[in-house]
């Protein structure tokens, strides 16, 4: 399977946020969209990074509270690794694994096309699982 076939069921939109809001603008908008991961976008509207909610604990950590007023583009992760509609979910899933992150851009044409979260992977993943399994058990029983 690739990560076309995950856009495809959880729809392609992303949540963006301007490079230039505060730290709190962009915790407003995880909260309100129930979310982890924000696309930053730069002032052509291009993407710059991506903002975590672990990047908020990181520098509420660091920094405490004024660390809301910060703009975004001082805490989120430039360049952030991404992957391609035609990439594998499991070389995916392994790289996120890997390098411990749960958030990945999904580039096309060097555009954002969407986001996948190691969640949306895992889940694809255990329901190919069960579907083999019951495949598998009708396979016996038919036998």
């Amino acid at each position: 399977m690739i990560i076309a076939e995950i856009l495809e069921k959880k729809g392609r939109g992303i949540t963006t946020v301007d490079r230039d809001a505060t730290v709190a603008d962009a915790i407003a908008l995880l909260a309100r969209h129930k979310i982890g991961a924000l696309i930053v976008l730069d002032r052509n509207g291009a993407a710059a990074g991506i903002f975590t909610e672990r990047d908020v604990v990181r520098v509420l950590d660091d920094q405490g509270a004024d660390a809301l007023f910060q703009r975004v583009s001082s805490i989120m992760t430039a360049d952030p690794i991404t992957c391609a509609r035609t990439d594998r979910i499991s070389d995916v899933l392994a790289t996120m694994s890997r390098l411990h992150f749960r958030h990945m851009p999904v580039l096309e044409n060097g555009v954002v096309a969407g986001i996948v979260s190691i969640r949306d992977l895992v889940i694809e993943r255990l329901e190919r699982v069960e579907t083999e399994a019951e495949a598998m058990r009708a396979y016996v029983a038919g036998s």
